[in-house]
């Protein structure tokens, strides 16, 4: 796959390398028992990790029925199972830090991996929950890696309101937990602006989609 993409100008490690957690993520705190935690930057050196998930690790197109007629997901996906290696070992790493951190609070560790790779500003997911699974009517909590070209992540209560706006790239981490993914739904939206590819990596609990 050959996309190109603009380096971040910040980020300059010349190995990839995870920052502390403890004491540097932020949570804010919403309705309903949701809440989104986030760090900027908690992957530094993070293009090099980008350069190996651009490269042929088994994305795929799928489609979907919408309506009456069948469509082509707007990005591209790859999943990873628990028993799965990880295209790099700053994500497997991540995945333990991860768990380390949130454990307590989750009562269990982040398992699968699943990725979006977001091309341009056409590629897009809408508005949604993660509500395949036990997230349909438990609390859980979804990690969010990103990599590349900053992308806005939406999220607004399940009916409507006011939109919170992350933008997640180059190494940022959100987190969505307690009763996010039923009485919140988030999106990215398309762009028209000139934007590089981005890589969304999604860690998840066993039995969460």
């Amino acid at each position: 796959m050959s996309l190109a993409h603009q380096p971040s100008m910040w980020d300059v490690a010349e190995e990839p390398a995870l920052t502390p957690l403890t004491g540097r993520v932020t949570r804010h705190q919403l309705s309903h028992g949701a809440w989104v935690d986030h760090l900027p930057g908690w992957v530094e050196g993070s293009d090099q990790v980008l350069d190996v998930l651009l490269g042929d690790i088994g994305w795929r197109e799928d489609r979907r029925q919408m309506y009456d007629r069948e469509v082509t997901v707007p990005r591209l996906l790859r999943w990873y199972g628990g028993d799965e290696t990880l295209p790099h070992r700053t994500l497997t790493d991540a995945r333990r830090d991860l768990n380390a951190y949130y454990r307590p609070e989750l009562g269990e560790d982040f398992v699968t991996a699943g990725m979006c790779l977001y091309r341009d500003g056409r590629d897009s997911v809408a508005w949604h929950g993660d509500r395949i699974g036990r997230s349909r009517t438990e609390d859980t909590m979804v990690a969010i890696v990103s990599f590349g070209s900053p992308r806005p992540l939406l999220l607004r209560p399940v009916g409507g309101g006011e939109s919170l706006r992350f933008p997640l790239g180059h190494g940022d981490l959100v987190v969505m937990g307690g009763s996010c993914q039923r009485t919140w739904e988030h999106c990215i939206p398309k762009t028209t602006k000139a934007v590089g590819p981005r890589v969304s990596v999604q860690y998840r609990p066993r039995g969460v989609a």
